[in-house]
């Protein structure tokens, strides 16, 4: 099966000023391969945000390398890694993150603005997407209209925007009650089997972590065990 990321003893230091440094990461390898279906789960503060980062590319390693798709991430300019971002990575975010003037539909057609798709097909995939997360008849309604079930799934149609390869939802049930939360997760899975978009999730949740095929454990930087469901 094709490797979508490969992680080869990446570290990631933050330098806190007058010689102080964080080691967030510790030589993390790891493979993710199309349409996996994984769990990064770990005590707070042990990387997982830091890793969730750096697979998305939103952040670039200290040291060690990251392979999307063959790239080394760290060898691409700026420019080429918002084009990965915009093209093949969706995020999912805890706290939505929703543009509250606009609607959940004009939300959904954002991105894909962004990545100059024409307005009338902006409008007919949104549709589509929020359909597929239940929420066709929310259409109009802003984020202040909205449950917080609701608003997460609107950010899930939203990361679909522009048919991503990968799917990356950092704690995307963490301001949810668990009947929200619960329906997030099943919305995440069915996207994941019938549309075969790769998912990482990272949460702090066990029983989140046991929807997933492959559960990662970190502690401290470091992945310390891993497992095959």
């Amino acid at each position: 099966m094709q490797k979508v990321i490969v992680c080869k003893n990446v570290h990631k230091i933050y330098n806190l000023g007058t010689k102080a440094e964080v080691k967030a990461l510790k030589g993390i390898s790891l493979e993710i391969k199309k349409s996996e279906r994984i769990a990064i789960i770990g005590p707070s503060g042990c990387g997982k945000s830091t890793l969730l980062h750096l697979l998305g590319c939103l952040d670039r390693p200290t040291s060690g390398k990251i392979l999307f798709k063959g790239k080394d991430v760290s060898k691409l300019s700026d420019d080429e890694l918002a084009k990965i971002r915009r093209e093949q990575i969706g995020f999912v975010f805890q706290f939505f993150y929703l543009i509250p003037t606009l609607t959940a539909l004009e939300n959904v057609m954002l991105p894909m603005a962004f990545a100059g798709v024409s307005k009338k097909e902006r409008e007919r995939r949104a549709r589509e997407l929020l359909k597929l997360v239940g929420l066709e008849k929310r259409l109009q309604h802003r984020r202040s209209e909205l449950s917080g079930g609701e608003a997460q799934r609107v950010a899930i149609a939203r990361a679909m925007a522009n048919n991503p390869e990968i799917i990356l939802a950092d704690e995307p049930t963490g301001n949810l009650d668990s009947k929200a939360g619960k329906e997030i997760i099943e919305t995440l899975i069915k996207l994941n089997e019938k549309k075969g978009v790769t998912l990482v999730i990272v949460t702090h949740d066990p029983a989140i972590a046991k929807k997933a095929e492959r559960i990662i454990y970190l502690k401290d930087g470091k992945i310390v065990k891993e497992v095959k469901r």
